[in-house]
């Protein structure tokens, strides 16, 4: 009779796993729409508070450094009480941030609302890949994870559509349509806190580190709407503590690079992406705000839209590895091109086709697979923990990058900037090469896999 395990990770795809798809999913949707309607926010709200350079920093970044609060505590409850105990509580967090910054009467108002939605930001992101990743199966999980991200693409896209509709479409005066822009990505979120409650819990949670067999085969054929027939011996509960975490050195080197390399994409993904219209303010300062709007738009389409679809369709034939080293070399390529050639920002079409190149490759590269990774390397014990770790460090990169991108701008200009960006991308390729390949295998195979290859790393350093 086989186990819980290896029926979810033999079990055909099918429609159950595309609900907990979207589920999963349309949190990311809503993380993505709060964090980054904030740039096109900031734009309108500029001019109308007349914000100084250091409080528009402060607003595009502080959901991203509270997000590693939210990502490291709902990461560590989540591995200590189950993924269903926190599973939309966080996305109740994030209705209710986006509601009070929508209403904000002044700065600090909206300052604090922002660092309360990305507490919720932040507890979603482990959550949501590790519900994913424990639920689908060995073959096609990283294709699973990384629909779930994707849906980052489709709020990066609903950002600037939103914008241009209030904006440009219904002629919404400027101090309501930031409020509006803000308070719409209450919406999303609050469509799935029903839906997610429904989700039982991950049965590799229930049958691994609670040590209830039954319930988790239950669970599985609640799961897959079917009956089935599973054994519940019992078995000895994983108990896992944060110093035990801190003192294997084999989970702390995973962390490294998954962590690591997070950090170095998020500083240059997060810079760009949020200081965007301000990158192209100081490009061609004549376009109007909807202009724009539409060469962001554009940006997002026709390069980073087609990068999630070839991650998706390729990452559990070509593996995690090889599309993040991939995206990190290209990524570094791109930016490098455009430090070095000073001439290049000055022929606009030029420009937008290597910068729209570097989002290409950042998402058929290392957004996605950093992402997904830390969801199958970590044993079920401690997964949703060392997701929250990355993704927490991850989000300081962010931060960093979101508050200094402006600031390096206006101090070394353009190239010097670009320069920087390249070599932390080209540092990512360090990062992942201490990772283990994870693709095709079952994620009790992957931790033992893990710690194998680590052990070689170690050995080849001595």
């Amino acid at each position: 009779m086989k186990k819980v395990e290896d029926y979810l990770d033999n079990a055909e795809l099918g429609r159950h796993h595309f609900k907990a798809m979207f589920v999963s999913g349309m949190g990311f949707f809503t993380d993505a729409y709060d964090l980054f309607i904030i740039g096109v926010a900031i734009s309108v709200i500029a001019p109308i508070w007349h914000l100084t350079s250091v409080e528009t920093g402060l607003l595009g970044s502080v959901s991203l450094i509270s997000a590693l609060l939210g990502s490291v505590v709902f990461g560590r409850i989540a591995d200590k009480m189950g993924r269903k105990r926190v599973y939309g509580i966080e996305a109740m967090i994030m209705t209710i941030g986006a509601l009070l910054s929508a209403v904000s009467p002044n700065f600090i108002w909206l300052l604090l609302s922002r660092f309360f939605l990305g507490v919720g930001i932040g507890g979603d992101y482990p959550v949501s890949a590790v519900i994913m990743s424990e639920y689908a199966n060995k073959k096609d999980r990283g294709k699973l994870v990384g629909l779930v991200f994707s849906m980052q693409a489709l709020g990066l896209i609903a950002g600037p559509l939103v914008a241009l509709g209030l904006l440009v479409g219904l002629n919404v005066p400027h101090d309501m349509a930031w409020r509006l822009m803000l308070g719409l990505g209450a919406i999303p979120s609050l469509m799935v806190i029903y839906l997610r409650r429904k989700l039982p819990e991950s049965p590799r949670y229930t049958s691994q580190v609670m040590g209830d067999t039954q319930r988790a085969a239950k669970d599985a054929g609640r799961f897959m709407n079917e009956k089935v027939s599973l054994e519940t011996n019992t078995v000895n509960k994983k108990k896992s503590s944060l110093a035990n975490f801190f003192k294997n050195k084999k989970l702390v080197l995973t962390l490294i690079g998954t962590a690591g390399s997070w950090f170095l994409m998020d500083y240059a993904y997060y810079g760009n992406t949020i200081s965007t219209p301000i990158l192209l303010n100081s490009l061609t300062a004549h376009l109007t705000l909807e202009t724009k709007l539409l060469y962001t738009l554009l940006i997002f389409t026709v390069f980073a839209l087609p990068g999630y679809i070839m991650s998706i369709l390729l990452i559990d034939k070509i593996g995690r590895k090889t599309i993040q080293t991939t995206g990190f070399i290209m990524m570094g390529l791109s930016f490098l091109v455009l430090g070095i050639f000073p001439e290049i920002l000055k022929q606009t079409t030029l420009f937008f086709m290597i910068y729209g190149m570097s989002y290409l490759f950042t998402e058929f590269g290392p957004n996605t697979t950093t992402f997904i990774l830390p969801s199958e390397l970590f044993p079920t014990e401690y997964r949703t923990t060392g997701h929250g770790f990355s993704a927490g460090i991850g989000k300081v990169g962010a931060f960093i990058g979101t508050l200094l991108f402006p600031l390096v701008i206006t101090t070394v200009g353009f190239n010097i900037t670009f320069v920087i960006i390249s070599l932390i991308s080209f540092a990512g390729v360090i990062t992942t090469s201490v990772l283990t390949e994870p693709k095709g295998e079952s994620l009790e195979n992957i931790a033992e896999l893990s710690q194998s290859s680590q052990r070689l790393v170690g050995e080849s350093v001595a």
